[in-house]
C-alpha cells in the first residue's frame, strides 16, 4: 500500500462507520505487515507454543513407570512364595528379598532406595489353611502422595488377584471401582489440556504485549497521534491480527495434543474452536493493557509472562486441585481465565461436553474478555492523552 493511499484512509470523516472499519483495516494492515517482517514474531507464534506443549508434555508426568518393592517373607511357604512371584509378575514392581529387619526398611526409605515393603506374617500359611485369611502388611513410602495412592492400589489388586485365584468365590466386600472418562489413568489425558490453556493464554498475551510498546521505541506513536484515528479502533485493529495468528497457534496446538498424546476429542471440534476463540481474546486483551503500561518491549514480555504462567501454573486447576487449596486461594482462581478455559476443554476434549454444560465458564470467559477490552481501550485513550 502506497502512503498516499493509506493517508486517503484517515481522511474520511471520522463520525462514519464506514470511515472507522477502512481505519481499521488500514491499522491492521500496518500491524500485519509488522508481523511479516518480524522473525521473531513469527517464530514466537510457531515455535514457541510447540515446543512448550512437547517439553512439558513429556516432562508432567504423575504416571509411575517402576516400584521397588522389598519382601520380608517371615513365612518361607509355597502360598507366601506365590503371593512374590504375582508382585514379580506385574509389569510395575520390581521385587527383592530382604533378609533383614524393620530397622533395616526404615533405613532404605529413608536412602530413597526403596518405596515399598511387602511384610509376610510367620504364620501366614497357617493363618490361611485355618480361617480362610490372613493379614500381610504393606508400607509404603508416601512422601509423594500421589504416589502412595497409587501404589498402594496397584498392590492392592496384585493381592485381590492372587485371593480370587486361590478362593475361586466371592469376597465379602465386593469392590469394583468405576473410572470414568480416562480408564487407563493416563497422565497425559488431565495434563495435555492444562498445558494447552498454559501454552496458548502465555502466547496469546505475549503477541499484544509488545505492540504499543514497539510502537513507542520505534518513535511511531508520535504517528498515530496525528491521525484521526480512535482509541477503541487503534485496539480493535492492532488486536485484530493477533488474534488471526492465536486462533492458528489454537489449532496446531491443539492438533499436536490430540495426534501426538493420543488425548481423544470426545466433543465438537467447532464448539472447542469457537470457545478456544473466546479464551484467546481473553489473553490478547490482557497483553494489550500491559503494553499500555510496559515502556519497552522487554518489559511487556517479562510482565505477561509473570502474568500469565504462574498464575496458570498455580491456581488454575491445572497441576493443583483448585479444592485442596486455601480459600483465599480459591477466591483468587476465580481472576484466572485458565480456570474456566480448563473445564472448556477438558470437557470437549474427555467428556464430550456439549454447549449447555459449558455455559456459565463461557459467560465468564467472554465477560472477562469484554472488560479486559474495555479498560485496554480506556488505557489506549489515557497513554495517546499523556
Amino acid at each position: 500500500m502506497s502512503p498516499r493511499a493509506s493517508n486517503s484512509l484517515f481522511l474520511h470523516r471520522p463520525g462514519t462507520l464506514q470511515a472507522s472499519l477502512r481505519r481499521i483495516r488500514a491499522l491492521a494492515q500496518k500491524e500485519l505487515y509488522h508481523i511479516l517482517r518480524d522473525f521473531r514474531t513469527l517464530a514466537i507464534v510457531i515455535l514457541m507454543p510447540i515446543v512448550q506443549l512437547v517439553m512439558f508434555g513429556y516432562a508432567l508426568n504423575l504416571e509411575i513407570q517402576r516400584v521397588d518393592l522389598g519382601v520380608l517373607d517371615y513365612a518361607r511357604t509355597p502360598l507366601s512364595r506365590q503371593l512374590i512371584s504375582w508382585f514379580e509378575g506385574s509389569r510395575l514392581f520390581r521385587v527383592f528379598s530382604m533378609d533383614g529387619s524393620a530397622e533395616e526398611a526404615d533405613r532404605l526409605f529413608r536412602l530413597r532406595r526403596l518405596q515399598a515393603v511387602l511384610v509376610i506374617p510367620p504364620r501366614f500359611g497357617e493363618e490361611v489353611e485355618r480361617r480362610g485369611f490372613s493379614t500381610v502388611q504393606l508400607l509404603v513410602d508416601a512422601s509423594d502422595p500421589n504416589a502412595g495412592t497409587l501404589i498402594r492400589d496397584y498392590s492392592r489388586r496384585v493381592v485381590a488377584g492372587l485371593a480370587s485365584e486361590k478362593t475361586g468365590s466371592q469376597p465379602l466386600l465386593d469392590f469394583r471401582p468405576t473410572i470414568l472418562f480416562n480408564p487407563d489413568l493416563k497422565s497425559a489425558y488431565f495434563f495435555v489440556p492444562g498445558i494447552i490453556a498454559l501454552v496458548l493464554v502465555m502466547i496469546s498475551a505475549l503477541l499484544t504485549s509488545i505492540t504499543v510498546a514497539r510502537e513507542r521505541e520505534m518513535g511511531t506513536l508520535e504517528a498515530l497521534l496525528a491521525t484521526p484515528v480512535r482509541p477503541h479502533e487503534i485496539v480493535v485493529g492492532k488486536v485484530l491480527p493477533y488474534a488471526a495468528l492465536a486462533l492458528v497457534d489454537a489449532v496446531f496446538v491443539l492438533a499436536v495434543g490430540v495426534l501426538l498424546y493420543r488425548v481423544p476429542l470426545r466433543g465438537d471440534p467447532l464448539l472447542l474452536l469457537l470457545l478456544t476463540a473466546i479464551y484467546l481474546a481473553t489473553g490478547l486483551n490482557l497483553g494489550l493493557i500491559l503494553s499500555t503500561v510496559a515502556r519497552t518491549q522487554q518489559v511487556a514480555m517479562i510482565m505477561a509472562m509473570v502474568t500469565t504462567l504462574l498464575p496458570t501454573l498455580l491456581l488454575s486447576g491445572l497441576i493443583f486441585p483448585i479444592a485442596s487449596m486455601p480459600g483465599w486461594l480459591q477466591a483468587l482462581s476465580y481472576l484466572v481465565p485458565a480456570r474456566y478455559y480448563l473445564l472448556i476443554v477438558r470437557g470437549i476434549l474427555l467428556k464430550g461436553s456439549a454447549w449447555a454444560h459449558l455455559v456459565q465458564p463461557s459467560l465468564v470467559l467472554l465477560g472477562m474478555s469484554l472488560l479486559l477490552l474495555a479498560v485496554s481501550a480506556r488505557r489506549f485513550r489515557t497513554t495517546l492523552e499523556v
